[in-house]
């Protein structure tokens, strides 16, 4: 609950101020109606209003009282009666009588107490404190101070508020919360904290609340018998708020986090999690931060999962280095996750930090470089999760690879303009499980290219020569190389890229033409039988389209004569906005292609591609329109189509709507929406959003559902409520994970936020902002308020 220990220290600061400041401006003036501290304060230039006062100037700060009457007693005391008022910096304090007794140093404030401290504000009938000793009283005050987080306002009350010391405050029966205190009648707040007593030693830089117990709605929801927190931005160790969820396989899970503060740049977290199906895991976090270094470390044990009848089992360790000590910029980057078992990433699918959920990456490198040069060096292996019921993946080759490039745009010797360089790469393929096919492939690509370009359009040649060599651990068995084990493969590719730019007025709008040509050829060169340790066909899209190269990786090169037109159109409003954009692209085979990944397949003789189509509509700022198709240029059939619509008109409001077609594969559609279910009737309110006042609760659908046509099935979502009441929200969210092919974990997610204090219960936070494009925290932290906001 460190939101909620923050806020205990706010007030203490609050108070122990009003302590500081109050004896100051009464000993600044002895008799006066309306005075000011002698001594003009020099103007001095600057370009903005401060906000603090810079330390320097406190001593020239000017006080000002007022009152209907002063009076007193020379050398004994002096008294400010009628409306007496008391303002400096940052400080204004009213009461019906404020008196000085300069034989005790004791300041006495009696009768509508009114105290505004930097917008914090304190209201009681009683206060007094001595200079001297800055011990003293406050009497059953009322207050109200800024949020440190932007979230709202703080509200409470107190017995009374106890000054021991420049360094000890105890307050006494305190009550806190940042729901709305009402103008009159009694003050009933949703949720608040309440403690017997708490505590603040400034030296210790620590409180201690006795009795305090959290309530939501009168229902004590977390309390404890004694609770020490920290009065300023610096970590403590303690427990943090519980969470709980229920999963269809795992059942209920509860967890109770406990932070270990071990230094100011150590820290770790325990996430002790009992499971009803399976048990308790015993996980945990620890991070570490250095000058020149970061990284985690989380792990998970759990022993004799019930279900599995087995001990469980995963950790993933994260680190990077900056290694500068020979005057380089190298970079040291660790990633390693393990598990126990092949079914951990169904059983636990949040767990790993790996973008594969069945391929866990462990990679290890080192890399350094300049403007001009790169290199790096490293260790790449996978840890492959097979388990039954699944489709059985094949295992990728692990990888030790040296890699150095070289290169420059727009400076080569006497030759400005060339953009060059040159990319080597030494590689090490090792298959733990079969080897075939190991062994060790350098790779050395050299490109050169030349932009001319004129105002209307451009035209770039280039040239590419690819070379690589294998040195296998057996000898090939298939092709050219056959009973060999060493292969030598050189393609060259030749390029122009072109296009032209034509724009035109059309009334308030301007529209550009843009056609595009793009020229490739590469000679065949036989490649059967060497191994493909990286190379596939790249997806064929709006970007692919115009690349000469139809496969990724080293290990297969296409031969290629091929011509890609497309032509593109824009739209741009009187504001310079794009609102329309249009791209047509073909490519024409000019010969056959015989190479292909796959060793014996058939040339493709096709001499037109697929026909792709796509562009975006913006009609407006709240709608947008984005749609891809591919054409089958013989049948004129849509192979593939993607699109989608989104409807953004503010905050808190959005909607998206996708459908996605791969023919005889998959169809697909995809929705996903924010929306405050308050418009549905006409009650549009007033969002209460971060930094705005507090209008009528508000309920908000939330959720994404991807639907699968052909399955007839649900096959991803995350779908639920918020509820905003003002100074409290709740959350409640269903997230289904497909972890088969028929076969998914359900998890069902509470939280209760308690604005500006703490949460509770699961975060479904994360999930949504992941899953729902442009969805908004309700509750999102902004600056802090001006202390002008409460000023008096």
């Amino acid at each position: 609950m460190a939101k909620a220990r923050f806020s205990c220290s706010q007030i203490y600061r609050a108070i122990r101020l009003l302590g500081a400041w109050a004896p100051v401006g009464l000993m600044a003036t002895s008799a006066a109606v309306w005075a000011q501290t002698e001594g003009n304060v020099a103007l001095q230039l600057s370009s903005e209003l401060a906000e603090t006062l810079p330390v320097a100037n406190t001593d020239e700060i000017p006080t000002f009282v007022s009152g209907q009457s002063v009076g007193g007693e020379a050398d004994v005391s002096t008294v400010i009666k009628g409306d007496a008022q008391l303002r400096r910096h940052g400080v204004v304090i009213r009461a019906d009588k404020i008196e000085h007794n300069l034989q005790t140093d004791n300041v006495l404030l009696e009768g509508n107490v009114r105290v505004n401290q930097g917008g914090n504000r304190f209201v009681g009938p009683k206060a007094e404190i001595n200079i001297g000793t800055t011990e003293g009283y406050f009497e059953a005050p009322r207050f109200e101070i800024n949020s440190v987080n932007g979230l709202g306002q703080g509200r409470g009350n107190a017995s009374r508020i106890n000054f021991k010391g420049p360094e000890l405050t105890e307050a006494e029966n305190v009550t806190y919360s940042t729901c709305p205190r009402p103008p009159g009648g009694t003050w009933a707040p949703d949720w608040f904290v309440s403690a017997s007593s708490i505590e603040f030693d400034q030296k210790a830089d620590t409180g201690t609340a006795r009795g305090a117990v959290l309530r939501f709605k009168g229902v004590p929801v977390i309390g404890s018998p004694w609770i020490s927190f920290p009065l300023s931005d610096e970590r403590k160790s303690g427990f943090l708020p519980p969470t709980v969820n229920l999963d269809t396989v795992s059942g209920l899970e509860l967890t109770v986090p406990y932070y270990l503060n071990i230094a100011p740049n150590h820290d770790a977290t325990l996430y002790p999690t009992f499971m009803t199906k399976r048990g308790v895991d015993l996980a945990g976090e620890y991070r570490y931060l250095g000058t020149n270094f970061s990284g985690r470390f989380r792990g998970a044990y759990m022993p004799n999962d019930t279900l599995r009848n087995t001990d469980r089992w995963g950790w993933t360790w994260q680190h990077q280095q900056a290694l500068n000590e020979s005057g380089l910029p190298v970079r040291f980057n660790a990633k390693l996750n393990r598990v126990s078992d092949g079914d951990y990433w169904r059983d636990f699918p949040r767990s790993t930090t790996s973008l594969t959920s069945r391929l866990l990456a462990n990679d290890v490198s080192l890399s350094t470089g300049e403007n001009l040069w790169q290199t790096s060096a490293g260790a790449y292996k996978w840890e492959t999760l097979q388990s039954a019921g699944t489709d059985r993946i094949d295992e990728p080759y692990d990888r030790y690879q040296l890699a150095y490039r070289v290169g420059s745009r727009g400076t080569l010797g006497r030759f400005q303009g060339m953009d060059w360089s040159v990319d080597s790469e030494l590689t090490q393929f090792d298959k733990p499980t079969s080897n075939t096919l190991d062994g060790q492939r350098l790779v050395v690509a050299a490109n050169l290219s030349r932009r001319y370009e004129t105002p209307g359009g451009y035209i770039t040649p280039g040239l590419r020569v690819h070379s690589r060599n294998y040195q296998m651990d057996q000898a090939l068995t298939t092709g050219p190389w056959t009973g060999r084990r060493q292969a030598t493969v050189t393609t060259s590719t030749f390029t122009i890229d072109s296009g032209l730019v034509f724009d035109a007025d059309r009334g308030d709008a301007r529209q550009t033409l843009e056609p595009r040509i793009v020229y490739a050829q590469t000679p065949y060169r036989n490649q059967t039988g060497l191994p493909n340790y990286d190379s596939g066909e790249v997806d064929f899209n709006l970007s692919s389209i115009y690349s000469p190269y139809p496969f990724s990786g080293n290990d297969r090169v296409a031969d290629t004569r091929t011509l890609t037109t497309g032509l593109t159109t824009r739209w741009f409003n009187a504001d310079g906005r794009e609102s329309f954009n249009l791209t047509v692209a073909q490519r024409r085979r000019l010969r056959d292609q015989y190479q292909s990944i796959a060793d014996g397949a058939a040339p493709l003789t096709e001499s037109l591609s697929d026909i792709l189509l796509g562009g975006t509509f913006n009609p407006s700022e709240a709608w947008r329109l984005d749609a891809v198709l591919q054409v089958d240029a013989d049948t004129n059939r849509t192979k593939r189509s993607t699109a989608r619509v989104t409807y953004h008109p503010g905050s808190y409001r959005t909607v998206s709507l996708a459908y996605r077609l791969q023919r005889d594969v998959s169809e697909l559609i995809d929705v996903s929406w924010q929306w405050p279910l308050n418009d549905l009737w006409g009650d549009r309110g007033v969002d209460q959003g971060p930094g705005k006042g507090l209008g009528a609760p508000r309920w908000y659908s939330v959720g994404r559902v991807n639907y699968s046509q052909k399955d007839q099935r649900v096959a991803d979502m995350v779908t639920g409520f918020e509820y905003d009441a003002g100074c409290w929200v709740g959350r409640v969210v269903l997230e289904r994970v497909q972890t088969a092919t028929n076969e998914s974990t359900d998890r069902l997610l509470f939280q209760l936020e308690f604005v500006g204090f703490s949460r509770i219960g699961a975060n479904p936070l994360a999930t949504l902002s992941a899953n729902i494009p442009r969805y908004q925290y309700l509750r999102q932290e902004v600056n802090p308020p001006s202390r002008f906001q409460n000023y008096d």
